[in-house]
């Protein structure tokens, strides 16, 4: 059975007036999301993928079929000169065609010189989050308190920090293919993925850099600690953090910046977007935690339109916030994870007053909590997560 995903029938509406491309990790259902699900809407469509040497020869020579209503292309990307391409081919055939386009590394590829600026709308697929495994209904309102209802989905919580949110492990639901799974996804991330578009002299390092990088989920982000482990240049270091976060392995949050905190502003903070990767019990709960926030963020930059982010908080007097969600620039809402500790946090306290913050979450793995204190909510992540996207 193919579980229907949270983008779906936006990206259904969203083809009614452009053209859509879908960027993601692989393997988070990228093709199955637009040749199965959004596809099925359609009366016809045609696939082509670019590593097939049939769909490549229909795509260079457009050979478009005469009843698809839906034309979807995966990996186009590889070609040197999609870009010009979708763009002739969309601009003759709009009226006759919707375009839909999915690849790995799209938003990459999509960067500098965009002669499709305007045609169409990007998307980015992440794993399954709690709200999306349960298959509740998108209906945050920016800037207000979060929707948060009455279950604690606490059997889908244990599956998704078990398991991670990638369909293949999580839907399975198995140890043994979970460690298959995780060894499988390194080797081709490196071997199919990153040695096909860099040049990496030192390829055996920069595997190491990938194993250590668990270690340090939930913690400072210092590169050069990183590159005396590693025995390389701090700038050998740089490169090989920005291509693993180019590929969807990690991603990193900054702090927020602002007149009223003396806040740091030197490392960021390192998460993983496979958080079953992480040995640590309080490590991987904030790493799930934090992809559920960035889901969100990344939706609400991609449908919605508001300018979005993701930050931690941190001053100079160590005082931290795990973290920050802000719309245009200003506070919405603040987030505090904790493994079973629901005594409110004082900087979680402080924060909210020096920032203004308008909504504070202490979120904590225990089941079946949900009080207000000072302002704050203090709540299992269960019916926490239940809220977002």
């Amino acid at each position: 059975m193919v579980r229907d995903r949270y983008l779906t029938s936006f990206i259904i509406e969203d083809l009614k007036d452009k053209m859509v491309f879908v960027g993601g990790p692989r393997q988070v259902g990228k093709t199955t999301l637009c040749r199965d699900l959004v596809a099925s809407h359609f009366k016809s469509h045609a696939y082509f993928n670019w590593d097939n040497r049939a769909d490549r020869k229909a795509v260079t020579a457009s050979a478009w079929p005469g009843d698809a209503e839906l034309l979807i292309f995966d990996e186009i990307h590889k070609y040197r000169q999609w870009k010009g391409l979708i763009k002739g081919e969309y601009d003759k055939l709009k009226h006759i065609y919707k375009f839909l386009v999915t690849g790995a590394r799209l938003d990459l590829y999509r960067r500098g010189g965009d002669s499709l600026q305007g045609r169409y709308h990007y998307y980015r697929l992440h794993p399954f989050t709690l709200a999306e495994a349960e298959g509740l209904p998108y209906s945050v309102s920016v800037q207000h308190e979060l929707p948060i209802g009455q279950g604690f989905y606490q059997d889908s919580m244990e599956a998704l920090e078990t398991f991670g949110g990638f369909p293949e492990p999580f839907i399975k639901q198995s140890t043994r293919q979970l460690r298959r799974w995780h060894n499988e996804k390194i080797e081709r991330m490196f071997r199919e993925d990153i040695l096909d578009v860099n040049a990496i002299r030192d390829i055996g390092s920069m595997k190491l850099l990938s194993d250590i990088l668990p270690s340090r989920v939930g913690s400072l982000l210092s590169l050069n600690a990183i590159r005396e482990d590693l025995e390389v240049s701090f700038r050998a270091v740089s490169h090989w953090m920005d291509i693993l976060e180019s590929f969807y392995y990690c991603f990193r949050i900054y702090p927020y910046s602002a007149k009223k905190i003396r806040s740091l502003k030197k490392e960021p903070k390192l998460y993983l977007w496979d958080w079953s990767e992480v040995e640590s019990e309080a490590a991987r709960f904030e790493n799930l935690i934090a992809s559920h926030l960035l889901k969100l963020v990344h939706f609400i930059v991609d449908y919605e339109g508001y300018r979005a982010e993701l930050y931690f908080l941190r001053d100079v007097d160590k005082r931290e916030v795990d973290f920050l969600v802000t719309i245009n620039g200003k506070p919405w809402f603040a987030v505090e994870a904790k493994l079973s500790d629901t005594g409110l946090s004082s900087p979680l306290l402080y924060f909210k007053e020096r920032l203004s913050i308008p909504y504070i979450y202490q979120v904590v793995k225990k089941d079946k909590v949900d009080k207000r204190d000072k302002g704050a909510r203090v709540i299992s992540a269960g019916r926490f997560l239940s809220a977002l996207v």
